[in-house]
C-alpha cells in the first residue's frame, strides 16, 4: 500500500452507515485524528476538543439508563401508508429501508428505565430511521409514554434528533404535533417533570412542538437546532443571519433553552432534575 492510499483512511470524519468503524476518525472541529475506540470510550466525543459526534438510539439508552433497567414498550407499532404516497420512492419502500438500517419499525424507541435509580419514562429518537422524522407511530409512542408517566407518577425524558414531521404522511404527521403537545399538557397538570434533550440535529415539526415544551430544555454542545434551514430563513426574511445562530450555545445565550450539557454530564444532570422535581410533587 502506497503512502497516498494510507492517507485516504483519514478523510472520513465519521463511519458510513453500512460499515462498522475499525480504524481512525478525523474530528471535523479540531482536525485531530483519533482511534475509533478512543472516541467510543468518550461517549462519541472527540478526546482532544470535546466535539460531540452524532449518537445512535441504542448508545443513547446505554448512556442514560442504568444497566439492565431499560424495558421497551410498543415495539411492534409500525406505520401504515394511508395516502399511498410516492415521490422518488414509495413510502413503503422508505419504511423497508429504514427497517434494514435500524432493525426497527419507527424512528422512536420508547420505554421505561431507571436513571441513577430514579424510575423514568424514556423516549429516544434515531436519525438513522428516515431522518428521525415524526409520523403517526412516533406521536402515538410519545402519547403512550406520557400516559405511563402519569399512571406511575414518573418523570418523562425525550431525546430528540429529527428533521421534522414526516412528509409522506402529510396531515396525519402534522397532527402529531398537536397530539403530543396535548398529552404533555396533561403531564403538566399532574405536576410531573418533562425533560427535553435536544441533540444534533433537531428541526421542523419536532422543534415546533414537544421538543420546546419541556420543563427543562437541555441541549448538547454544538447541536444544530431550529425550524427551517439557514438558506430558507434568509430567503424568507431577506436578511443576513448571525454566524452560528442555530447552534445550542447561541440559543442558550438568547434564552431559548435552559442549559447546554456535555454528554458525560448528561445522566447526572437529568437525574438531579428529576429528583428535585419529583420531590416537590410528593
Amino acid at each position: 500500500m502506497g503512502f497516498g492510499d494510507f492517507l485516504k483512511k483519514f478523510k472520513k470524519t465519521q463511519p458510513s452507515k453500512d460499515e462498522k468503524p475499525t480504524t481512525w476518525i478525523k474530528c471535523p472541529a479540531c482536525g485531530a485524528i483519533s482511534f475509533y475506540k478512543e472516541i467510543q470510550k468518550e461517549h462519541n466525543t472527540c478526546p482532544k476538543c470535546g466535539y460531540h459526534f452524532r449518537m445512535n438510539a441504542e448508545d443513547r439508552i446505554k448512556l442514560l439508563a442504568d444497566e439492565n433497567t431499560f424495558v421497551e414498550y410498543d415495539k411492534n407499532l409500525e406505520p401504515t401508508d394511508p395516502l399511498n404516497f410516492v415521490d422518488k420512492k414509495s413510502y413503503k419502500k422508505r419504511i423497508e429501508e429504514g427497517y434494514k438500517k435500524t432493525k426497527r419499525k419507527s424512528s422512536v424507541i420508547s420505554g421505561e428505565c431507571e436513571i441513577n435509580g430514579i424510575p423514568t419514562q424514556l423516549v429516544v429518537f434515531d436519525f438513522n430511521f428516515m431522518g428521525g422524522s415524526l409520523g403517526s407511530v412516533e406521536g402515538e409512542k410519545i402519547a403512550r409514554a406520557v400516559k405511563r408517566a402519569i399512571t406511575k407518577e414518573q418523570g418523562l425524558v425525550i431525546v430528540s434528533t429529527s428533521g421534522g414531521a414526516r412528509m409522506q404522511e402529510s396531515t396525519f404527521s402534522l397532527m402529531q404535533m398537536a397530539k403530543t403537545s396535548a398529552a404533555l399538557a396533561s403531564l403538566a397538570e399532574k405536576k410531573l417533570p418533562y425533560i427535553s434533550v435536544l441533540t444534533d440535529p433537531t428541526f421542523g415539526g419536532v422543534s415546533a412542538s414537544f421538543a420546546f415544551l419541556g420543563d427543562f430544555i437541555i441541549a448538547e454542545p454544538g447541536a444544530m437546532i431550529g425550524f427551517a434551514g439557514p438558506r430558507v430563513i434568509k430567503q424568507t426574511i431577506g436578511e443576513d443571519l448571525p454566524e452560528g445562530f442555530q447552534r445550542a450555545e447561541f440559543l442558550l445565550e438568547h434564552g431559548l433553552i435552559d442549559m447546554v450539557v456535555k454528554r458525560d454530564e448528561l445522566k447526572k444532570t437529568i437525574s438531579n432534575l428529576l429528583k428535585y422535581s419529583l420531590k416537590k410533587v410528593s
